[in-house]
């Protein structure tokens, strides 16, 4: 992509929702001198579970998903990522390996940082410090009510609440009521830790009592406080 075409950092309108949302105007023209920004097509893979990270990502449009392979080999959706996410940072801040792969859910664009300067940022900025530190916060938060919904909800519950992820992390279209994602049955299998049959048996379950509309890869809610409902979640 041409220089004129990449996204200034400091006219970014994602950047209030990015780790960087508190850097000075001149450490913003730092990290806009250095980055690079690549286009990913729809599937196509970000980064490797596995492989040592170059430095971080930020989602400037599009949807991603964060996957790791299980001990049958089978892929496992742990994070959903959107317009202004960062990804990568846990790795680069432990010195490991990536722990699970980011691929597109939908044709995407990032801005890419190297981890020196990434580190450089980090050290000289109290206020990125403290959202790394915020973002861990929440991660731990989530992976936490994701341990007791397995252990304690059954698979619909879990399926609802996967459709109100799906809505909380990326919106609704115009019409007020379809999830703004395209998501195979398989990725919402994945997402909700059961097989595709049994996601489908419950998708249809749920269409069947008129609380969402199956609509090819498109998922539409008819009634959120039934699907809130099933889901089991008051907070």
């Amino acid at each position: 992509m041409s220089p004129a075409l990449c996204p200034q950092c400091y006219k970014c309108n994602t950047r209030s929702k990015s780790i960087f949302c508190e850097l000075s105007n001149s450490d913003l023209a730092i990290l806009n001198s250095f980055k690079h920004y690549a286009n990913y097509k729809k599937g196509q893979l970000v980064f490797q579970e596995g492989s040592y990270p170059r430095g971080l990502y930020c989602v400037f449009s599009g949807k991603l998903k964060i996957t790791q392979t299980g001990v049958d080999g089978k892929e496992q959706i742990i994070h959903l990522a959107k317009q202004g996410d960062t990804l990568g940072y846990r790795a680069i801040l432990s010195g490991d390996k990536y722990s699970c792969s980011a691929l597109a859910l939908e044709n995407a664009s990032l801005c890419f940082i190297a981890k020196d300067v990434f580190y450089s940022l980090v050290e000289k900025n109290a206020g990125v410090a403290l959202q790394i530190i915020n973002l861990f916060s929440k991660e731990l938060k989530d992976a936490e009510r994701k341990i007791t919904s397995f252990a304690q909800n059954s698979i619909k519950e879990r399926l609802a609440q996967s459709l109100l992820l799906l809505k909380e992390n990326y919106g609704l279209e115009n019409d007020g009521y379809t999830i703004n994602a395209s998501v195979t049955r398989e990725e919402i299998a994945n997402i909700t830790g059961t097989t595709r049959e049994t996601a489908i048996r419950n998708l249809f379950e749920l269409n069947d009592d008129g609380i969402i509309e199956l609509k090819g890869k498109k998922i539409k809610i008819i009634s959120l406080q039934e699907l809130i409902k099933t889901a089991n979640v008051f907070d």
